[in-house]
């Protein structure tokens, strides 16, 4: 038994509906799984046998089933504008060129099918999710993640629709009449999202298209505050921004945090727990005056070091760094931004540079790409607390003449902080004790909190969508798709 949930566009929330259809469907009995055939996204989560999209992680939790590559058996990250990095079955496997992609991926597509097969035997339900539109039909031909993959198991697929960004009756409309008839024959009906107001105004508009389409509504879900844990990179980064985060959307007295915006920014979920974090407001930006301003900068993940690199010098953002590392104000790399700090980088694999580039000097570290990828579920401890992160990198830091104190994998100067590990700040007694030292040095009168920590924030948001879709929802006729059908000529 299966379904696909298709967005009318990329960001329509179709990733945490299946995450909260995953946790209705458990809730229930139901064996359930999520699936994604192919993401792209520079989000992405190290398991057991690899790298997947880091909203396929979510949604095995949401399932409490394992994560693993066989839930999102392609990946594709974006090394720039006409080229993606693909990840097979959780492991690097070439690249994907832009001409390539409507009809080069026939190898894939195979991949994927086989995946789905292989979870279909073992799972009473499995939940899909498709990518972008379904209704991109200059990429129908070679498609395998929307109508490829729902043609090819016979899938009811459900249209899921933003009406925050408005023109949502529109967007349905314009999905099922874009599809060619076979496609269009699998449609069963449609979820409005991100609701606000009085429903008795929308609802003659979807009178209206589901007699035009016959398609079915499937319900209208609220906006629902704080459903920004573990998003996908296509729209946004900061999708907590302007949200109350019990505190840390507070500006007076707030330990402030500029992340760079980089043009290939990697695992940005990396700052969701800063985030998160009460008395911590956290900004996004391109500007280096608010890098200057801010108590903490952080350089966070890269999916191309030397090109962002390039850009950092270009904007100013590298000099306003490198003037707080001198005046002893907080400095955090990540991954691709610790390998900025340091001294030199020398990339052949992503980047074709095979001579040494001048990283901005804070940090005594040379780096140098491998084709073999690191990937690891590291542990440890800071200054005796517990912490635990994830490695994804071809980027291999060689410490060079010590340093101040060793940091997860990196090291640190003064204030200035590197380190390899992704996801460490999601470790809540690390978290708060190394924002401590950050406050300290920043003449930041801030304490640590006693909010829930980030996994319980986690667990919440799911249990939050598993309720709504509950309240607002049929359900019961979304998990009895794979049952009835639900197809529509």
């Amino acid at each position: 038994m299966s379904f696909l949930v298709a967005g009318t566009s990329s960001d329509a929330g179709k990733s945490l509906i299946t995450a909260g259809l995953c946790r209705v469907a458990r809730r229930r009995g139901i064996n359930v799984v999520p699936f994604k055939a192919q993401n792209m996204s520079n989000n992405s989560m190290v398991v057991a046998d690899g790298e997947i999209g880091r909203a396929q992680y979510l949604q095995a939790i949401a399932a409490g089933v394992t994560p693993s590559s066989v839930l999102n058996p392609v990946l594709l990250k974006p090394g720039s504008d006409r080229r993606a990095h693909v990840i097979l079955r959780g492991q690097p496997a070439g690249e994907l060129r832009a001409g390539e992609y409507a009809t080069g991926r026939r190898h894939l597509a195979e991949a994927a099918f086989e995946a789905y097969r292989e979870l279909a035997a073992q799972y009473d339900l499995v939940i899909c999710e498709g990518a972008g539109s379904p209704a991109e039909i200059n990429l129908r031909e070679g498609d395998y993640t929307n109508m490829g993959l729902a043609r090819q198991f016979g899938l009811p697929v459900v249209l899921v629709g933003d009406i925050d960004r408005g023109g949502v009756l529109a967007s349905i409309y314009g999905t099922w009449g874009l599809l060619e008839g076979e496609d269009r024959g699998l449609l069963a009906g449609y979820l409005i999202n991100k609701f606000r107001g009085d429903q008795a105004v929308l609802d003659p508009g979807l009178e209206e298209i589901s007699r035009r389409t016959g398609l079915s509504n499937f319900g209208v879900l609220p906006w629902l505050p704080g459903m920004w844990v573990d998003g996908e990179d296509a729209l946004e980064v900061a999708r907590w921004r302007g949200e109350d985060l019990g505190g840390g959307g507070s500006t007076e007295g707030a330990l402030t945090v500029a992340v760079v915006r980089m043009p290939r920014i990697s695992n940005a979920t990396d700052v969701d727990a800063l985030a998160a974090e009460p008395g911590v407001r956290v900004t996004v930006t391109t500007d280096p005056e608010d890098v200057a301003a801010a108590d903490l900068a952080v350089l966070p993940g890269s999916r191309a070091t030397l090109t962002d690199l390039a850009w950092l010098r270009s904007t100013g953002i590298a000099a306003a760094v490198v003037a707080r590392a001198q005046a002893g104000r907080p400095v955090l790399g990540i991954c691709g931004g610790f390998q900025m700090l340091g001294r030199t980088v020398v990339d052949p694999v992503e980047s074709g540079s095979p001579e040494p580039v001048d990283g901005l000097g804070l940090l005594p570290v040379s780096v140098e790409f491998s084709p073999d990828k690191v990937l690891g579920r590291p542990q440890g401890e800071w200054r005796g607390v517990p912490v635990e992160g994830y490695e994804i990198h071809h980027g291999r830091p060689t410490l060079l003449d010590g340093g101040d104190e060793g940091f997860l994998g990196g090291v640190r100067v003064g204030q200035t902080w590197g380190t390899m590990w992704h996801g460490a700040l999601e470790s809540d007694e690390f978290r708060r004790s190394w924002l401590a030292e950050i406050a300290k040095a920043a003449g930041r009168e801030w304490v640590p909190s006693e909010a829930p920590g980030f996994a319980a924030r986690r667990e919440m948001m799911l249990d939050s969508v598993a309720d709504a879709l509950e309240e607002h929802a049929d359900v019961t006729a979304l998990l009895g798709l794979c049952k009835d059908g639900g197809t529509r000529s």
